[in-house]
């Protein structure tokens, strides 16, 4: 029997946290040319090595002057000063001001010998006698004297500082062309799992393969984290190849990160190379998502080793190992953002662990509510569903519906949707929603839909099919769409008699689906022409029970030879060349909370159902407005 590491002492988040601090991930600093500082940190104090500026130099345009010839001047009473010359910007100045003398000067321009004031142009006039001073000036006035800015041999800036455009500027001011800087982490990724493929790549569904999500989403947030993200090949599931490549990684890289074969099962054994070759410091973390997560020290490197499902690695990476390559990499935290919202929903929650639950919000006129999204750590639409996550103590049992929650947004820039829809997914929908400005929509079936419009969590719900439950909701509009069977080429099926009555293989939309709930009742139609229960034809249906969730994926069961026939709409079969053999048609409604009508995003919606609509179903076969 292989051997298994179980979790049996899971480590507290503050455990996990203060061994990755433990890690040595900091880089040697380096030196880079200016115009690559922007958004480095420097390493090194900088201190000003000349006077900014150079020189005494004037501010304004006007006339360079000794104060003490304009001792009363005003402008009744002007004094009259003789020009001798003319002195302009980035020219050294070949005259000199003398008692009763000026000399006409540019903004920038150095200030001439004899010279201690400037008077801007507006308070003089040409006059035949030479220039009229109407106004009197102190000494210094309208003057910027050498090391006004910055003095030579003063602090310029000190190690840690963020250079912006800002320190670009004084840096380029003070001449400097090479800055001292903190290095940055090299931060190298290696995924395991054999049914992982690269994007771009030749995927084989049938043998279960998935693209790598994690590779690159990580490589994502390394890069945003301040820190340099290098991808190594796939190691799959052989211990030796992952031995190779993380010691690989490990000597060229300041962090080795690897994505799944954390976990207890017999093929994850990722923790065996670290404890061979390295150091395991924790296995395993008191948190959902993310229980299997890895720290130690591989070589001279530290190392981290996150969980398979996306949604779990992307959650431990962003608590735990983002804020480790910052401080790193020498970058503050970023800026705080946090919500204050109402739960939306009661949400159980008893195993123990603390919980980093993924959350989207809609805004109310009475504020801000929230919604678990939830999907498992496997569903990578989790990632882009929710606006952050609500910390939830391990000794919580539920959050009550109502109940105050803050939320740790994934960024200052998220922003809530304009419009949170939910319900039946439909190519004429999908339409309607790129018109726009920023929706969210989650594909949860009628049936689901009808149930969260109740709940009253979202703006409006999108249902189709027969349903005996009422929804108190505003109906904004709709359309009809023709639904019926999928049918390979070639396959012996024209109606739901052959499904019942052959041995055609079918496959059938979920429970929450409007089609299903058509489909259902036209069975019923049927089995009461026959006088049995529907019960008796469903079994007799082979694939009644194998359910797909999109509206497409029975059409390409049926293609891929998966399936005889499926449910799903003539628009599908003209799209994607199948058969079709119609069975009704149903209506498609928008319904929208009654309390929320006057939200700008369910304006925005029912502007476009009335003057889009036709727009969107025209070359959809089997789709008609219904107004």
């Amino acid at each position: 029997m292989t051997d298994r590491r179980q979790f049996r002492d899971l480590a507290s988040p503050a455990e996990a946290r203060e061994a990755i601090r433990s890690l040595d991930l900091t880089p040697d600093p380096e030196t880079v040319p200016l115009d690559e500082a922007r958004g480095r940190v420097l390493a090194d104090r900088v201190d000003a090595d000349l006077d900014v500026p150079g020189f005494d130099r004037a501010s304004v345009d006007g006339y360079a002057v000794r104060a003490r010839d304009t001792f009363g001047a005003d402008e009744a009473d002007p004094v009259v000063l003789d020009q001798v010359g003319t002195v302009h910007a980035g020219a050294e100045p070949d005259v000199t001001v003398r008692e009763g003398t000026c000399a006409e000067i540019s903004t920038g321009a150095v200030l001439p010998d004899g010279a201690d004031a400037v008077v801007m142009v507006e308070r003089t006039d040409e006059v035949d006698a030479g220039i009229a001073i109407r106004t009197a000036v102190a000494p210094g006035d309208r003057v910027m004297f050498a090391g006004a800015d910055v003095a030579a041999g003063s602090r310029a800036f000190g190690p840690g500082t963020l250079i912006t455009p800002r320190e670009i500027g004084l840096l380029s001011a003070l001449g400097v062309d090479e800055v001292p800087v903190r290095g940055t982490p090299t931060v190298g990724i290696v995924s395991t799992g054999d049914e992982l493929v690269r994007p771009g790549g030749d995927l084989h569904s049938e043998a279960g393969q998935i693209y790598d999500v994690n590779s690159y989403t990580v490589a994502a947030g390394v890069e945003e984290a301040g820190g340099d993200p290098r991808l190594y090949p796939h190691a799959g599931d052989d211990y030796d190849e992952m031995e190779r490549l993380l010691i690989e990684a490990a000597d060229e890289c300041d962090l080795v990160l690897s994505s799944g074969s954390t976990s207890a099962s017999a093929v994850d054994v990722i923790y065996r190379v670290i404890e061979s070759e390295g150091e395991l410091l924790l296995h395993g973390v008191s948190v959902k998502p993310g229980k299997p997560m890895l720290v130690g020290r591989l070589e001279d490197s530290a190392y981290v080793g996150l969980p398979g499902y996306p949604v779990s690695a992307l959650t431990i990476f962003r608590t735990f190992v983002a804020p480790a390559i910052r401080s790193a990499a020498g970058l503050p935290d970023p800026q705080t953002a946090t919500v204050e919202g109402r739960m939306a929903v009661r949400e159980r929650y008893g195993e123990g662990r603390t919980r980093l639950m993924p959350v989207g919000l809609v805004e109310t006129e009475e504020g801000t509510l929230v919604y678990p999204v939830d999907k498992g750590s496997g569903a990578t639409t989790s990632l882009v569903e929710a606006d952050g996550v609500v910390e939830v103590d391990a000794d919580t049992a539920y959050l009550a519906e109502g109940e105050a929650v803050t939320v740790q947004l994934f960024s200052p820039d998220v922003r809530p949707p304009t419009l949170l829809g939910v319900g039946e997914d439909d190519p004429a929908l999908s339409r309607l929603l790129d018109r726009l400005e920023r929706p969210r929509y989650l594909d949860v079936g009628s049936r689901q839909g009808r149930r969260r419009l109740r709940d009253g969590v979202p703006d409006v719900a999108v249902v189709s099919g027969p349903s005996d439950r009422d929804v108190d909701a505003v109906d904004l509009g709709g359309w009809t769409r023709e639904w019926g069977l999928l049918v390979a080429p070639g396959a012996d099926v024209s109606g739901l008699a052959d499904l019942v009555d052959g041995d055609g293989r079918f496959v059938n939309r979920g429970g929450d689906s409007g089609l299903r709930a058509s489909l259902d009742d036209e069975l019923d139609r049927v089995a009461d022409d026959r006088g049995v229960d529907r019960r008796d034809l469903t079994d007799a249906i082979d694939g009644y029970d194998l359910t797909v969730k999109g509206f497409e994926s029975p059409a390409r069961k049926v293609l891929s030879g998966a399936a005889d026939a499926g449910l799903g709409l003539r628009a599908t079969a003209a799209a994607l060349d199948c058969e079709f053999v119609p069975l009704g048609t149903e209506s498609v409604r928008v319904l929208a909370n009654p309390d929320r009508t006057d939200k700008a995003g369910v304006a925005e919606l029912e502007a476009a159902l009335d003057a889009g609509l036709d727009d969107a179903v025209v070359d959809l076969p089997g789709f008609d407005p219904d107004r």
